[in-house]
């Protein structure tokens, strides 16, 4: 759950949005060690009086600034296009739901089932124990440790599916049909 003055990611809810915080976590040590060795390369440059003669004209140099760029950013893009294909995955779900964005509520159809389908509007009241803007009367109910592929689609205009503790997020563009799997391993109440 998200709190106020956070500057940490949510809790995980799903093996995605662990994944995502270990390469955030992974990047932000790579761009730390960048940061901390151009800034001392800085200051040994303003402090530093004299000329290496043998670094006038050398090769090697231009090959190391060269190279330590490029493998940096192979290290970098590896881990984030592994991640980008494991998001798009689907493995056999067991259950599909359709959920469809209207202007101010959203539709969900369990299509597996016969004839379980609801609408979701936000609350209008104002309570202190719920949450602003955030709290809908009828919940989405997902199972755990299950496969579920959710197919997104929108009824008139551009409308964004985001529930960030699972690493989730999808448009929902009319006229067309966007697939997402969700695989949830913590029981809880999420919101997106």
């Amino acid at each position: 759950m998200m709190t106020w003055s956070s500057m940490n990611f949510q809790n995980a809810n799903s093996p995605i949005m662990e994944q995502l915080i270990f390469f955030h976590d992974y990047t932000m040590i790579i761009l730390i060690l960048i940061t901390i060795s151009i800034l001392y390369l800085m200051l040994t440059m303003m402090l530093n009086k004299f000329t290496n003669k043998n670094l006038l004209n050398k090769q090697n140099i231009e090959i190391i600034w060269t190279l330590t760029p490029s493998m940096l950013l192979i290290f970098i893009a590896m881990p984030s296009i592994h991640l980008l294909y494991l998001t798009d995955e689907i493995n056999k779900p067991l259950i599909t739901i359709k959920t469809i964005g209207h202007q101010w509520y959203w539709s969900y159809e369990y299509s597996d089932f016969k004839n379980i389908e609801f609408d979701s509007y936000m609350n209008k009241s104002i309570n202190k124990n719920s949450f602003r803007l955030l709290d809908v009367d009828n919940n989405t109910i997902i199972p755990l440790n299950t496969q579920i592929r959710m197919i997104v689609t929108s009824n008139d205009v551009i409308h964004s599916w985001t529930i960030p503790s699972l690493g989730k997020k999808i448009d929902a563009i009319p006229g067309r049909l966007n697939q997402i799997s969700l695989l949830i391993k913590r029981p809880g109440l999420m919101f997106g």
